[in-house]
């Protein structure tokens, strides 16, 4: 599911292997660490005080299927197969990240050498405090030298890139909440934002665009100070075994609350009563001793404080309301998480949120990587941000968890990764240019990272889900064509018209990723297009615009209408195309949308060619259309059951605006219902899709086969 699937993924799925996973940065052997390096390019690594963070890029070569296409219109005989598939090899670009304790650095180095067959690579993109201290080990090691580049430069631009390449990148944490991770849509202008970024010390830096950034304030009470003040108070020398003894500790038995002043709540000021008055307070007039754990949890709460009150008060000063928080005191701790988060609650009165990023161990490697492909004009990788890049959920690891509150062996649960692989993409994704405001956008209708029971649900259908029978079901399809066009062709308009529609929803009844349908198929394979009309839901529907719609077609025909088709097979052919040529019929150019990659048994760009062809061997309104360019046939970008309008391909964007598109018709459960149910746009809509599963009927109000339509006029 596009923007349902990357919350699955990032916040669901990944968490869920994770409970039963290891911390594999630290615990695992070097081979099961570093992947593709035979093939590897070049090198960056950020050396922090504890961990060391490696980039690097190498090609991988897979095997892919290949779908023939027929020369002309379709010119095979009846009797050949539809689908012609070849299995090709194929070289794609990918960016390995992982990290590991420094004190493995030499045992990783010399893999890293052994392993490594690449003669071109000479220099080695270096970055972090420990960069300098490694720089002889690293250059004799892997005999490359060592380029340091500047740390705060390195982080700003590995924060854009994950900012702009890695959907919901970006997260708030809510403690005791289910789930504790709560993804945000990242906006389509990442610029300008705050971060802040936590280490020895704070620094606060205020980014304006990719090259523009300015550190406009900091603080020297930062993670430095919670770790030495806290060595001196616990005689506890370790960061990690610190945040141990802070979440078990009770800092009001430390701090000097409000009402420990007054009593209770000083409310001429709007002072709550358990409101901190002094930190450590308690320490000078009680005459007693403190626990480490409770001085170490009110040590935690004063620097949090501190740095979360500078916080807001700079982005207030700056008028920013995107405060990013990163550096190794955040780390994914939840501990550290909580208390940033309760501050900047409390100071902005819940007006700024405090975002953290899944990924922001590796931002410092992740940036030197970057610049050391900007300096290399050889290098494959150059000019990175002409390309988009996905995150390959395979080759990353999951909310492994850093906590110190388990055991290192069994950690579960926290907000960053410890191993990840990003895939370069063929296309660069961009926004739908009709939304009418990409800034607020949010694809899912239904958000899986706070609807568990939505969550646990969806998460069983894609377990249970069917393969299709794309080859058997077009070939059945593509026979009936004609004769549907006909019995259209002798209606009359109004009748056409709603004919057309239940065609359309008919279409869509046939889609083997719902188990409703899959069973209906499994038990009758005769099971067809009529069938499958008689099943909708009379009306009225569920969701009922149709009138208007009709209404709507008395007027001008629409210049040109973007349709994102949902399924191969009946869906496709018998559904989407008598509904396509009505509309060229008028006079309207149509762009169809269809997915990049295969999900489920929706159709691809490549099977959609080849059944256009074949489609237009048999009608000439089709053929004509094609002919005269006013049928186009675009990829969208995505791989998925559902739609992101915001990661859609650069082409069909540019193609959508240049014919000035102002009508949006969007098919199926996963693009017009689970997804874009909500989203506004600038030109009229149409969304429309059959319930197919019970437990979305019943939160709709509906019954299996339920129908949609929702028609929404252009805004005025």
């Amino acid at each position: 599911m596009a923007a349902d699937c990357t919350k699955v993924a990032a916040g669901v799925w990944t968490a869920r292997s994770a409970r039963d996973g290891l911390d594999k940065s630290i615990t695992l052997p070097p081979d099961e660490i570093f992947r593709n390096l035979e093939n590897a390019k070049s090198f960056a690594i950020d050396i922090g005080g504890s961990l060391t963070k490696l980039a690097y890029y190498s090609t991988v070569q897979h095997k892919v299927a290949k779908v023939r296409s027929f020369d002309h219109y379709g010119r095979g005989h009846d009797d050949e197969p539809l689908y012609e598939i070849s299995v090709q090899e194929e070289i794609t670009a990918r960016l390995h990240f992982v990290k590991f304790e420094n004190a493995y650095i030499e045992t990783c180095l010399d893999f890293i050498k052994a392993h490594l067959v690449n003669t071109e690579t000479k220099v080695i993109k270096a970055t972090g405090g420990g960069a300098h201290k490694f720089k002889n080990l690293i250059e004799k090691k892997l005999g490359l030298k060592v380029d340091k580049e500047d740390e705060m430069t390195c982080l700003i631009k590995g924060c854009n890139f994950v900012l702009r390449n890695i959907p919901h990148e970006a997260f708030v944490y809510v403690k005791h909440a289910e789930p504790e991770f709560r993804f945000q849509t990242t906006h389509p202008d990442i610029f300008p934002y705050l971060l802040v970024n936590i280490g020895s010390g704070v620094s606060i830096v205020r980014v304006e665009s990719e090259d523009q950034f300015e550190r406009i304030g900091g603080s020297s009470i930062g993670g430095g100070t919670f770790w030495g003040l806290g060595a001196l108070l616990t005689q506890t020398k370790r960061f990690d075994e610190l945040l141990q003894l802070a979440s078990r500790g009770q800092h009001t038995n430390v701090d000097m609350l409000v009402r420990d002043i007054y009593g209770g709540a000083y409310e001429s000021f709007g002072l709550t009563g358990d409101l901190i008055a002094s930190s450590f307070g308690k320490s000078a007039t009680t005459d007693k001793e403190f626990t480490k754990e409770d001085m170490a949890k009110s040590l935690l709460h004063m620097i949090s404080n501190d740095i979360g009150q500078l916080a807001c008060l700079y982005a207030k000063l700056h008028n920013l309301s995107r405060v990013y928080f990163g550096g190794f005191f955040i780390r994914g701790h939840p501990v550290t998480m909580h208390t940033i988060t309760y501050s900047i609650n409390y100071f902005t009165k819940g007006e700024v949120q405090a975002l953290f990023l899944r990924h922001e161990g590796y931002l410092g490697a992740i940036g030197a990587f970057l610049k050391g492909a900007e300096e290399d004009s050889k290098h494959l990788f150059q000019y990175p941000n002409q390309y988009s890049w996905g995150e390959n959920y395979a080759g990353s690891s999951g909310l492994m968890s850093s906590s110190p509150e388990v055991h290192p062996m069994q950690r579960t649960r926290s907000g960053t990764f410890d191993m990840l692989e990003m895939d370069r993409l063929d296309r660069q994704l961009v926004n739908l240019p009709l939304l009418h405001d990409a800034s607020s956008y949010v694809p899912d209708t239904v958000d899986l990272t706070e609807d568990a029971m939505a969550r646990e649900y969806w998460l069983s259908c894609f377990e249970d889900a069917l393969d299709g029978v794309k080859q058997r079901e077009n070939d059945v399809a593509l026979k009936h064509f004609q004769k549907v066009v006909r019995n259209l062709d002798s209606l009359s308009m109004e009748e056409r018209q709603f004919a057309l529609v239940k065609g359309l929803l008919a279409g869509n009844v046939f889609d083997w990723g719902a188990k409703a349908v899959s069973d209906v198929l499994e038990t009758n394979s005769a099971f067809g297009f009529e069938e499958a009309m008689k099943r909708l839901q009379a009306r009225p529907w569920l969701v009922d615009a149709y009138n208007d719609w009709i209404e709507r077609l008395k007027g001008p025909p629409h210049k040109c209408a973007l349709f994102f088709v949902d399924n191969s097979g009946i869906d496709i052919i018998l559904g989407v195309f008598p509904f396509v040529r009505e509309l060229l019929s008028k006079g309207t150019e149509v762009i169809l949308a269809s997915n990049s990659g295969p999900a489920l048994n929706d159709v691809t760009c490549c099977e959609l060619t080849i059944v256009t062809e074949r489609i237009a061997a048999m009608d000439s309104v089709i053929r004509t259309a094609l002919e005269k360019d006013k049928l186009l046939l675009v990829q969208s970008g995505s791989s998925s059951p559902c739609l992101d309008l915001s990661r859609l391909d650069k082409g069909l964007a540019t193609v959508v605006w240049e014919r000035k598109t102002d009508l949006v018709i969007i098919e199926g459960m996963g693009r017009a219902i689970h997804t874009n149910y909500y989203a506004a746009l600038r030109c009229e809509s149409l969304k429309l899709a059959v319930i197919k599963n019970a437990w979305l009927a019943e939160r709709l109000g509906g019954n299996i086969f339920s129908v949609v339509f929702k028609y929404e006029m252009a805004p005025k």
